[in-house]
């Protein structure tokens, strides 16, 4: 654990395993209201993750004054927008000496990766997106905001902006366990910082490329992933996301029976899932996935297909039951053998 420099101020990581020049560094950002181990804790720890992060050297990235224990930003701190968070991360990246990454965020984290991704292209090899929010705070939210930031304690905003109406009314035990993290270990002044500077976030600057249209439009170049569980307050802006995005690079999972953090309710499937996007990428043999296959065999599964194929397939994965293991195998040995 360390707390690195950066020109928007300190940055805390935690980095484990050894940066090698032939692979990728996963490196992660978490969400508001949370730190990397209230946001990350339950994925890798999970049995699952572990045939990953054998392979992958992984950085765990903190926004300011949000680790657990973080004392209070001093008062002439201007904390970062999300441009400026985004910027951040590549002194960190040249701190450790990552050439590139694979990032995994969720909800801001996954914006500031985006971002990240869009401005420097060459640092990015892969994204995981979860929950990701591709538009700016419109006005009727900001109104809205306004009123809850008034008539709400910040811990109410954050469960209200991680998880879904459902869960809120039924899963008290989550809910309870969340809050307890937001009041016992995160800084409130802190995060209700960072809190509005995703609030004051500008819209991803990205659009679909059409054949013989706008070929030059900005968008993610690298395969990504976007996951988000049908009970999710942000399922329709990471549907929305997925359409502005490249389809022979992008595949959205929509994980059923699922709420605000698809990777604390259903680690297991962000997982498999997760295995499967960076195979894609020419990582991870299948020799490395047996034990994998034989423990999920009955459960659902992703495919990340090429070409138009990937939107005839959305509902498919939107209902968590693709049929298209084979059809990955295939294509996963062609990247791997």
């Amino acid at each position: 654990e360390e707390n690195v420099e950066t020109p928007y101020g300190m940055v805390h990581c935690t980095m484990t395993g050894t940066v090698r020049t032939n692979r990728p560094v996963i490196l992660t950002f978490h969400d508001v209201g949370l730190n990397h181990k209230s946001c990350f804790g339950s994925l890798f720890d999970h049995e699952d993750m572990q045939e990953i992060i054998r392979h992958f050297p992984y950085c765990h990235v903190e926004a300011p004054g949000q680790q657990e224990g973080a004392k209070t930003l001093p008062a002439a701190y201007a904390y970062p927008s999300m441009d400026q968070l985004s910027e951040a991360l590549t002194a960190v990246l040249k701190h450790f000496g990552m050439r590139s990454v694979i990032g995994l965020g969720v909800g801001a984290g996954a914006y500031v990766l985006a971002k990240l991704a869009l401005n420097h292209p060459e640092l990015v090899d892969g994204l995981v997106l979860i929950n990701i929010d591709p538009n700016a705070e419109g006005l009727v939210n900001s109104v809205a905001n306004k009123i809850t930031e008034w008539t709400h304690t910040l811990p109410d905003t954050i469960i209200t902006h991680l998880f879904g109406k459902d869960e809120i009314e039924n899963n008290h035990d989550l809910i309870a366990t969340y809050r307890h993290y937001v009041t016992a270990t995160m800084n409130q002044a802190n995060v209700s910082q960072f809190l509005r500077s995703y609030n004051n976030r500008n819209a991803l600057e990205v659009e679909r490329p059409v054949p013989g249209g706008n070929v030059n439009a900005r968008t993610l170049k690298c395969p990504t992933l976007l996951v988000v569980g049908d009970n999710s307050p942000v399922v329709e802006a990471v549907v929305d996301c997925n359409a502005k995005l490249n389809p022979t690079k992008s595949t959205l999972l929509k994980m059923a029976d699922c709420g605000g953090l698809p990777q604390v309710d259903q680690p297991a499937k962000v997982i498999e899932a997760l295995k499967y996007f960076i195979q894609g990428m020419g990582y991870l043999s299948y020799a490395s996935m047996t034990r994998l296959r034989s423990r999920t065999a009955s459960s659902s599964s992703i495919s990340s297909f090429d070409g138009p194929r990937s939107r005839s397939h959305t509902n498919e994965l939107s209902r968590g039951r693709t049929h298209s293991r084979g059809a990955e195998e295939k294509r996963g040995r062609s990247h791997t053998d």
